[in-house]
């Protein structure tokens, strides 16, 4: 028995040990994983874990449903599936550029709100011409969002205010305050959220004809697909990304280098805050168009985990983002076509976000077996 384990070991130690593969390795296996767990509690329900795949599939667009209501298709469950993709990827990489430097923003959901109901109120209530209200709105969410994320990485740099502390801080007052807002200025007595915001002013290309079928396009894809690559290229290629991966990886030694570690720190916090505030703006202005007071997105909160299973790579969170986001949309399909409660299909998004989060776990584990004789 102890040799089957002992082999058992080594191989998990081959598969997940090399650095050269690590990165996705890991993510896969931690997706294995969770797939297994869910496998496992479908069968305890009596229901077939293929249909439940399949059926997330189709409730995302991937795969075709066996019926449409008129108007659509499975060309509009996929564009469907993109809105809400944008909004995590922009998220994601938020959380993504902190980490590299060291930094937790877990202040993302927070900087969301306050991005997108500045821009709301400025410009989504305007009646703006659609050519300039839908840069504006853009522009104005990345500042907003960069003044909260470089406010975060200032009080780190000149009082050692943890980012953390801070970033849960100014989660509840954005939260509180633009609720009290919300209630006294710009509420709609018949939704109890916000006012919708213009037509002119919202973040997709609505009307696009495709056959028999009428879909939209969200505006901020194309711009979050832009953000991944250009990250990667500032992490991979810049001096600039490699000052500040080198404070995340050690700050007394980059500090000792050379490297001005706090000015990295509030460099850092302010790109994070833009991409959180790019992410508020393509989800209260795409997808939501409104917001509802007091209640802060757990896109925020989901994209922490996000980031982990993309191995905290700008790329890699491409894909971990349209993996969590179909995994979302398909859920509800799911649960009507499988026969589950909807807390069983929110389970699904939940277990695969808990399995990605022990990504470091597993990497512990496979050097720890290394240095014990682990290794093939």
């Amino acid at each position: 028995m102890s040799v089957i384990k002992h082999r058992l070991k080594s191989i998990f130690v081959f598969l997940l040990g090399n650095e050269r593969w690590q990165g996705l390795s890991v993510p896969v296996f931690s997706i294995l994983c969770s797939m297994l767990a869910i496998s496992a509690i479908i069968l305890l329900l009596g229901k077939s874990p293929l249909s439940a795949f399949s059926s997330l599939l189709a409730g995302s667009g991937w795969l075709p449903k066996n019926t449409y209501a008129g108007g659509q298709s499975q060309l509009t469950d996929f564009m469907t599936m993109l809105d809400f993709f944008t909004p995590m990827l922009f998220a994601a990489l938020a959380v993504t550029v902190a980490l590299r430097s060291g930094l937790f923003n877990i202040g993302v959901s927070g900087q969301m709100l306050v991005a997108g109901f500045v821009a709301s109120i400025t410009v989504g209530y305007s009646n703006l011409a659609s050519g300039i209200a839908k840069p504006l709105v853009l522009l104005i969410a990345l500042v907003v969002g960069a003044l909260a994320g470089g406010f975060i990485g200032w009080l780190k740099h000149q009082f050692n205010i943890h980012e953390v502390v801070s970033s849960i801080m100014l989660n509840n007052i954005f939260s509180y305050f633009i609720g009290f807002l919300i209630k006294t200025r710009y509420i709609d007595y018949t939704t109890r959220n916000s006012r919708a915001i213009s037509t002119t002013s919202q973040l997709e290309l609505a009307g696009i004809k495709v056959g028999n079928v009428t879909t939209s396009f969200p505006i901020g894809l194309p711009l979050a697909l832009l953000a991944a690559f250009a990250l990667w290229y500032l992490f991979s290629k810049t001096t600039s990304g490699l000052e500040l991966t080198a404070v995340g990886s050690n700050a007394k030694a980059a500090e000792y280098a050379g490297i001005k570690v706090g000015r990295a720190r509030v460099v850092s916090m302010t790109i994070s805050g833009a991409l959180a505030g790019l992410a508020g703006a393509t989800y209260y202005l795409g997808v939501l168009r409104s917001i509802q007071p007091g209640v802060l997105t757990s896109v925020g909160f989901d994209s922490i985990a996000v980031s982990l299973l993309g191995n905290v790579h700008p790329l890699g969170v491409i894909l971990s983002s349209l993996l969590i986001t179909t995994l979302t949309k398909g859920s509800i399909f799911m649960s009507s076509v499988v026969g589950v409660r909807q807390e069983i299909a929110s389970l699904i998004v939940g277990m695969v976000l808990l399995f990605s989060a022990c990504a470091g776990f597993i990497k512990l584990w496979v050097e720890r077996n290394r240095r014990e004789g682990g290794d093939l």
